[in-house]
């Protein structure tokens, strides 16, 4: 049987963190393996992560219907939901790329999804989305807490670069130092107060300063720099990162999602920034998994750009002709919040459009470089110039204009997930 996401969201919201679980966290580890037409995941392992929870204590079960994956814990008695989080994977941008062109062509993807650690025995389920976006389990592991052996495993301290308060009620971000070679220690050092500053510099996040905890975490490596096959260079960086992902120049990920969470045992973290040392413009972000930049002259605009995608599930809302992607929206609304079909506008934007404002909404020429202009629904977002729309002319997930009411909205609505 199939719950709808609100029904599982509101109908068990009143879990009680203390009954169910200890205050620290539960690492699971698996294999994503696939193509266009599927996947299946094999578990790898249990690793205790950190020896406190750095999530909240009060909003466990996730209200926030975003994302193409979902991770529940579950007893396995009652079935009862006593955890959840809804996120998105590299595997997803995989098969919306290569795997679209190449049908056979099958990969495997480390996935790893922090849990608070259980007290009893439960059920671990990795859910995915139908063709109608309703979620059913295709994977399911057991945990009993009283046969796992815990291993003390060697953890890096990491550097404090703005503290607020208690990891429960703070969004803690990670900045992970990726590509510093051995005599780039003080450049490492500047790297993350310049980053967390970044961080927190636009809005909401600015406003919402108070609200963060901000780590650095980093390892000096035998050289500087990143891969990058366009250049024929190749570099054992901290956790492998590299361009040319998919083969798009600019979008620099890593597939080393073990090794970048093995770097982070010891720290509270809810989300992860990777602050590439090289001065080639790229990034790139996925919901819940982590977000990319280069330190290079754009960071400051490269960063809460992807911050929107990994914090807030928002969508690009640029067009690219020649996009890797190949992604139509036929009869249903996209899952993110800033981008529509106009298939169900009514579950998006629609209420906070002026009246009168015609759907779809001509562009406004002659804004200043960072306003947004009046909301609407302007065709060309989501990578495609037809058939889908974003609220404002201009955004942050647009052209680096300021992020539009529709996204601030949904920012906001992250940011009280981890606070409230």
């Amino acid at each position: 049987m199939i719950l709808s996401v609100a029904f599982a969201t509101y109908a068990q919201q009143n879990v009680a963190f203390s009954d169910h679980f200890r205050d620290s966290t539960l690492r699971v580890d698996y294999l994503r393996s696939g193509c266009k037409k599927h996947d299946t995941c094999t578990f790898s392992k249990f690793v205790y992560q950190n020896d406190r929870w750095a999530g909240s204590l009060t909003q466990l079960i996730d209200p926030i219907d975003n994302g193409e994956y979902r991770i529940v814990v579950s007893d396995p008695t009652t079935g009862r939901m006593l955890y959840s989080r809804c996120h998105n994977t590299l595997f997803e941008e995989y098969r919306s790329t290569i795997a679209s062109r190449e049908r056979d062509s099958i990969a495997t993807f480390e996935e790893t999804m922090l849990v608070p650690f259980p007290k009893h025995k439960v059920d671990i389920q990795l859910q995915k989305r139908d063709a109608k976006n309703h979620f059913f389990t295709s994977a399911q592991f057991a945990f009993d807490p009283s046969t796992f052996r815990c291993r003390q495993l060697p953890s890096k301290k990491p550097v404090e670069l703005t503290k607020n308060g208690n990891p429960h009620n703070k969004i803690d971000v990670v900045i992970v130092a990726e590509g510093y070679g051995k005599k780039d220690a003080r450049k490492m050092k500047d790297d993350f107060q310049k980053f967390a500053q970044y961080t927190l510099e636009q809005e909401p996040f600015k406003s919402r300063a108070g609200d963060f905890n901000i780590w650095g975490v980093g390892m000096l490596m035998n050289e500087s720099g990143v891969t990058d096959p366009n250049k024929n260079r190749y570099v054992e960086s901290a956790v492998g990162s590299t361009y040319n992902t998919f083969n798009m120049d600019r979008y620099l990920m890593t597939t080393n999602i073990f090794r970048l969470h093995d770097l982070l045992r010891g720290t509270p973290y809810d989300h992860i920034i990777i602050m590439a040392n090289c001065d080639t413009y790229g990034g790139g972000a996925i919901y819940n998994y982590y977000a990319f930049s280069a330190v290079q002259e754009m960071s400051m605009w490269i960063l809460p750009h992807e911050l929107g995608h990994s914090i807030g599930g928002l969508a690009d809302e640029y067009v690219e002709d020649d996009s890797n992607y190949n992604r139509r929206y036929v009869g249903i609304e996209p899952l993110e919040p800033n981008i529509t079909s106009l298939v169900n506008f009514e579950s998006k934007w629609k209420s906070i459009v002026s009246e009168g404002t015609p759907i779809p909404t001509e562009p406004v020429e002659g804004l200043g470089k960072r306003d947004n202009g009046p909301v609407g629904a302007y065709e060309g977002a989501g990578y495609l110039e037809k058939g889908c729309y974003r609220p404002c002319t201009q955004c942050m997930m647009r052209n680096y204009a300021y992020f539009c009411p529709v996204c601030t909205k949904r920012l906001h609505e992250i940011f009280d997930l981890y606070v409230k």
